[in-house]
């Protein structure tokens, strides 16, 4: 069940895995605030696994906690569980998964990469992550419809941790936090612009 957030990555990858999942776990007494958990522990897995060198592991748990983020919202809706509180807790295990696995990759990066200012890179990518999730909801529903559309919606949260899962995989970490940096804040920009000059 396709979300109005959902960026490319869960529209045309992740929800052929997270739907057929929520599915089955619709018959069983499995909560959505559990899957959220579930979600936020694979996140958490990804970071240590970092932390301990084993990057393909990580890039793939990296991406299959973005996968199982998708079966919450879909179990709650099957099961008639939607709530404010589990949008509310979904949102704040995102923001920790985010921090959680963009730290180990940034530590993962200087203990193996030569690159300079990893740390750097590291921070720019949290804050830009933080950023993008944070811009868009402040925005109006009224406007989000717009603000999402086209190369906006480049920094979705899947779309950022596919980026982690392929630059984890192919042993390029400086360069998914380049990407990654990059992409959230050019967002972030495009959004105060997009704000300026609708919401004076």
């Amino acid at each position: 069940m396709a979300s109005a957030y959902d960026g490319y990555v869960s529209r045309y990858i992740n929800r052929r895995i997270s739907d057929p999942i929520a599915k089955i776990l619709a018959r069983t007494g499995v909560t959505p605030n559990q899957i959220s958990w579930a979600a936020f522990g694979l996140a958490a897995l990804s970071s240590l696994s970092f932390i301990y060198n084993w990057n393909i592991a990580a890039g793939l748990l990296a991406q299959l906690s973005s996968t199982i983020d998708g079966v919450d919202g879909s179990l709650a809706r099957l099961k008639g569980m939607s709530s404010a509180f589990g949008g509310f807790l979904d949102s704040i295990l995102d923001r920790y998964a985010d921090i959680l696995i963009m730290l180990g990759l940034t530590m993962w990066s200087a203990s193996n990469e030569v690159y300079p200012y990893v740390w750097l890179l590291g921070f720019l990518s949290i804050t830009g992550t933080i950023g993008v999730s944070y811009s868009r909801a402040r925005v109006s529903a009224e406007l989000q419809h717009h603000f999402d559309r086209g190369f906006l919606s480049l920094a979705s949260r899947d779309i950022r941790l596919f980026i982690v899962m392929i630059g984890a995989i192919i042993g390029q970490g400086y360069f998914c936090l380049i990407v990654i940096a990059t992409l959230t804040h050019l967002i972030i920009i495009s959004r105060l612009i997009f704000a300026y000059r609708h919401l004076q």
